[in-house]
């Protein structure tokens, strides 16, 4: 995740580095976890990784199971915990696992379509006192309800986030960029300001499940560029006005080199400093600092990489599973650098990034290390050589329009 608030507002005030927000955060005590509670859900949107359904998948975890897992990851240090689906609130038993989680002292955040968010529930997700609510929204109205498949999703939706922020509870909207929702992000951004919301997380598409099959329909990478730097535009004119909004993007680490360009044209006295910051946040954490079960308790280096098991926490402890270093893939995540091929290997950036976004390469190439193709950089800013081509077609059918 790149916190985008943090490094813009270390821009606007470089008094305060070294001593809070400009200062680098220590690294994480363990592995963020985004743990699949269910895969069942009442939606079936285009975007969804876990290719989930409204129907029971056999043999998922028990309340009982689910607590010995939170007592190993409350042992092994993991700071934070996402509660996913499926849609978790389809689950009996998420009150008490949210509960249990909040207990051990682990920062808990939901995340949810937010279509089963209502007034007969509102106070009993108040009462659990999650750290934050995420909410997917796919664009307005007409887009959204078309992308989860489902006509009134996005009011029920927003009435969530209403709700939320009636009862004191953080919430913030998802939003996947692809070209069709593109032109919307003005509109979403005016729409998080009207409603206050807490946080906006912008994710790029990335190729798992039903992403999968919908990658010609990822942003194309002008696009992605644009879209970028008017959420840089836009974290900086709040933050002038003194609004302070939590903006985070996803699944693209090539948004770190991206805000160092921006930075140089808008604060060129302050880029040296905001580097070391962003060579410290140390870009992909795949299978380092961020970790995911899915709801048969089989573990993965991240949600996307539901093709590739490490282990299962029936069978052993999840810190016993993350601590072994024998398989292949996880050994190559977490080498410095990663066994990175084309133009990733040659990326001046490779110490903000750390080789982006695996999983992309996996899905179209076969090959976890080559280059990756959602990677909107070109040649000329990474440092390779200009007429080079590019080693992995991007697999979008209009990219051959762009010129970089």
């Amino acid at each position: 995740m790149f916190r985008v608030t943090r490094y813009v507002k270390s821009l606007l005030e470089p008094t305060l580095q070294g001593v809070g927000i400009g200062a680098a955060p220590p690294k994480p005590s363990g592995p963020v976890v985004i743990w699949n509670l269910i895969r069942r859900c009442n939606l079936t949107c285009k975007h969804c990784y876990t290719v989930s359904a409204d129907i029971d998948f056999t043999g998922e975890l028990s309340t009982d199971e689910v607590f010995g897992v939170l007592d190993d990851l409350k042992r092994f240090r993991v700071p934070a915990l996402i509660l996913s689906g499926g849609e978790p609130l389809m689950r009996p038993d998420i009150f008490e696992i949210s509960r249990r989680t909040k207990e051990l002292g682990i920062y808990t955040g939901l995340s949810t379509n937010g279509t089963l968010i209502d007034e007969s529930n509102i106070a009993q997700i108040a009462e659990c006192g999650y750290d934050y609510v995420g909410i997917s929204i796919d664009g307005l109205e007409a887009t959204h309800d078309e992308f989860r498949r489902r006509q009134g999703a996005f009011r029920e939706s927003m009435h969530a986030v209403k709700l939320c922020k009636q009862h004191g509870i953080k919430v913030g909207l998802r939003f996947t960029l692809t070209q069709h929702n593109y032109e919307q992000l003005d509109a979403i951004l005016a729409l998080i300001e009207e409603h206050d919301v807490d946080k906006f997380y912008l994710s790029h598409l990335n190729y798992g499940g039903r992403g999968h099959r919908h990658r010609k329909q990822d942003a194309w990478y002008r696009m992605t560029r644009d879209a970028m730097t008017r959420l840089f535009d836009h974290c900086r004119a709040e933050l002038e006005r003194g609004v302070e909004r939590e903006y985070v993007t996803g699944n693209n680490d090539a948004d770190g080199p991206f805000l160092l360009m921006w930075a140089r044209e808008h604060f060129p006295d302050r880029v040296e400093a905001l580097e070391r910051r962003l060579v410290h946040w140390g870009g992909n954490a795949s299978g380092e600092y961020i970790a995911n079960i899915d709801n048969l308790g089989t573990v993965h280096p991240d949600t996307f990489w539901w093709d590739h098991a490490i282990g299962n926490v029936r069978q052993r402890p999840f810190s016993e599973i993350w601590r072994d270093s024998q398989d292949e893939l996880m050994q190559g995540f977490r080498q410095r650098p990663r066994p990175l091929k084309g133009r990733c290997a040659e990326c001046r950036f490779l110490s903000i990034c750390n080789g982006n976004t695996r999983v992309r390469a996996w899905k179209v190439t076969g090959d976890p290390w080559e280059e990756d193709p959602g990677c909107y950089l070109s040649n000329e800013e990474i440092g390779v050589e200009p007429s080079r081509q590019r080693r992995v077609a991007a697999p979008f059918d209009t990219i051959q329009a762009i010129e970089l």
